[in-house]
């Protein structure tokens, strides 16, 4: 079916005007009907952000969306145009969309009152009704409204008060669609206070010009939570204006952040196959989790999703560049590559003054052992807990004795990360009874393979993470050896710097 391309057809198909309000409405309330999702890859918010995003938009809302960085606010902001109409018509060449039965600009009136139902008309896809724009201290007036353009008057001839002489800026130019601006507390005031109109009156007015352009458009504003912004915050009348300001969150559950990293990390790189244990992802997400609650990191800057996104990227990196390096024909990932990636951890989180003092990497390194150790506890009893909640003795040998007692008769485990997997093996399944646990608390076969080999890694730093183990690191080799001994032979290290000193 061919679509109307003048006025005349327009009218006799008996297309009738709609707001760009009342087309979201009617298209959620279709899908609402359908049982159809209204957002793609937006994980954790089912029950608590998208349920007010569609009272909003039901309620004809102008909205902010307000949280903290790497909670997916920018990604909804773009998905509401999947709830527009395919396409829409417009007075052709119009530069802020008339709608053909209603025109507003000085350019679409004077076309419809020459031409009439002759006028002609184009019809425009969802995704061009989409603007955005990320506030920064210098946006001004005219980027956002409009002002007087000297060259177009000049070239048409135009005095400087004829309406013909304005440039729409970028907010009239998404007429009839949506318009998003990040970052709104960036803006200056007195450029936030331009935006009142278009939320109260639902028009535009363009410095000395005496027209109001009646402006059909829904607004949509991100902002990091006023106290976290200290470059400005978002002044109280245009708060006043948007009807719904919705609190975005992280996500609640290890599951819920498990899901989103899978889906927006790059680890499908290469035709060799990614062995990656499920306890390696979950220790990549609790990393985030305990820097959300961490008493070195700024909680008031948040700890973005990013973080884990970058930090598995750069463990599959590592793991990547020993298989090209080794000949191995598959990535796995190991504990020990964590230690390659915490540059995804130190640029992703912002410190406090405690933090500072410790240093980023060490603060890292610290979030990485409480994974470990969180992880660690939901696949294996705890090595600390010897008591049950009663009090009562644990009528059970220790499962991890024999591990202990094998450092203490001095032997030790000497971890590389450019080992290669055989290698790897090798030097875990020496451990007495450690292959046996790996395999039957991780459900792993009792063979030679990598990811034996990588719960048995897991096993040793979570026994270091419970000070069962010591553990000395360095950039590319990893040391388990005997707690105890290792505290009895640091003194002897100290009387030694002291005696070559002396």
């Amino acid at each position: 079916m061919s679509l109307p391309t003048t006025l005349g057809e327009l009218r006799s198909a008996g297309y009738v005007y709609e707001s760009v309000k009342d087309e979201l409405r009617r298209n959620v309330i279709a899908r609402l009907r359908a049982k159809e999702p209204l957002f793609q890859g937006i994980i954790g918010f089912d029950d608590t952000v998208i349920p007010q995003i569609v009272n909003a938009i039901l309620a004809k809302h102008d909205i902010l969306l307000l949280g903290l960085r790497g909670q997916a606010k920018t990604r909804i902001a773009r998905q509401l145009t999947t709830l527009l109409d395919e396409f829409i018509p417009i007075v052709r060449g119009s530069e802020i969309n008339d709608h053909p039965l209603r025109p507003i600009s000085y350019q679409a009136t004077q076309l419809v009152a020459e031409y009439g139902d002759n006028t002609p008309i184009e019809w425009i896809k969802r995704d061009s009704r989409y603007g955005e724009k990320l506030a920064t201290p210098d946006v001004s007036v005219a980027d956002l409204i409009g002002d007087i353009d000297p060259i177009k008057a000049a070239s048409q001839r135009l005095h400087y008060a004829h309406e013909g002489a304005i440039h729409f800026g970028i907010i009239p130019r998404s007429n009839r669609g949506i318009f998003v601006i990040n970052e709104v507390p960036d803006l200056q005031p007195r450029i936030q206070v331009a935006l009142f109109n278009i939320l109260q009156e639902r028009d535009i007015q363009i410095r000395g010009f005496n027209v109001r352009l009646p402006m059909d458009i829904v607004m949509v504003f991100t902002a990091n939570p006023e106290d976290y912004t200290n470059r400005g915050s978002i002044v109280t009348p245009l708060k006043d204006r948007i009807q719904s300001q919705i609190l975005t969150h992280y996500p609640r559950t290890l599951e819920d952040g498990m899901t989103i990293t899978r889906q927006e990390s790059w680890v499908e790189r290469t035709e060799m196959p990614l062995l990656i244990p499920e306890f390696l992802r979950q220790i990549v997400e609790s990393i985030a989790m305990i820097a959300r609650t961490s008493e070195f990191v700024d909680q008031t800057s948040g700890v973005s999703a990013r973080l884990t996104i970058s930090t598995m990227e750069n463990m599959i990196s590592n793991a990547e560049r020993r298989a090209f390096i080794t000949g191995e024909h598959a990535v796995a990932p190991r504990l020990c590559d964590l230690g390659q990636a915490l540059s995804g951890i130190t640029g992703k989180v912002e410190l406090v003054f405690e933090g500072e003092e410790e240093g980023p990497q060490k603060v890292a390194r610290a979030l990485i052992g409480k994974a470990v150790r969180e992880v660690f506890r939901l696949f294996m009893p705890d090595p600390n807990i010897r008591k049950s909640r009663s009090g009562a003795a644990i009528d059970r040998p220790d499962p991890y004795a024999a591990i202990v007692r094998w450092f203490e008769q001095g032997n030790v485990v000497n971890v590389d990360d450019r080992m290669t997997n055989e290698e790897f093996y090798n030097t875990l399944v020496a451990v007495p009874t450690l292959a046996q646990l790996a395999s039957s608390h991780f459900n792993i076969a009792l063979t030679g393979t990598v990811s034996l080999a990588t719960a048995m890694e897991f096993i040793l730093d979570a026994l270091h993470q419970h000070s069962k183990l010591a553990k000395d690191d360095s950039e590319t080799h990893t040391v388990y050896k005997d707690l105890v001994g290792s505290m009895f032979a640091l003194p002897t290290m100290l009387d030694d710097e002291e005696g070559l000193g002396a």
